[in-house]
């Protein structure tokens, strides 16, 4: 057999589902500049996370309920719909309290979370009866095999825990700086261009 390498040993049993990656300065992909990536899953098959802190631009829920032909209550058609990431971002998925459960398929995720990616949450959400914490986004965004872990090795995330209050009531522009003061981390002293909040 051969001897597993520093990389392999340091993260083969890494299972980040359901915490968040942060995404630190120069990760070099502008889609993930100041991203926190909420995971989904994570197994040695790759993983999938949605990004929490990022507006699609222009889409609000009650458009995206139109494009499916739900009817939909007042209250939610002027809910944010956030970039999940760059795949499949013409599918909703919706990031939500685990009180709620698909009619089709909600997957749990460890620490009170669930995602669901099937219309009868919209449809639900549409007319008042969906989850009662949720973020509804297009797109998610996905690692193979091994490089997530790579990256990470490379610096380019730090993992934290995820919390209710931090995906789901917390303004957008907050997310990345108080998921590093998780970490004791002053998120001042990681910003390459640090400016005026």
């Amino acid at each position: 057999s051969v001897p597993m390498d520093q990389a392999d040993r340091k993260t083969g049993d890494m299972d980040l589902t359901g915490k968040l990656l942060i995404a630190m300065p120069g990760i070099g992909d502008p889609r993930f500049e100041h991203a926190v990536v909420f995971l989904c899953s994570h197994s040695d098959e790759g993983a999938m996370g949605l990004i929490v802190n990022k507006t699609a631009p222009g889409v609000q829920l009650g458009s995206l309920l139109e494009q499916l032909e739900i009817e939909a209550n007042t209250d939610v058609a002027s809910l944010p719909v956030r970039f999940g990431g760059p795949v499949e971002t013409q599918r909703g998925f919706v990031l939500h309290s685990d009180e709620y459960h698909s009619r089709v398929n909600s997957l749990d995720v460890p620490g009170g979370f669930a995602m669901t990616a099937t219309l009868d949450i919209l449809e639900d959400i549409a007319e008042g009866s969906g989850p009662e914490q949720m973020v509804v986004m297009l797109g998610y965004a996905g690692w193979g095999p091994g490089q997530l872990e790579s990256e990470i090795v490379a610096n380019g995330w730090l993992t934290a825990e995820a919390s209710a209050e931090l995906l789901f009531e917390m303004d957008d522009l907050e997310k990345w700086g108080a998921a590093l003061k998780t970490l004791g981390v002053d998120p001042v002293s990681l910003s390459s261009s640090a400016g005026t909040a």
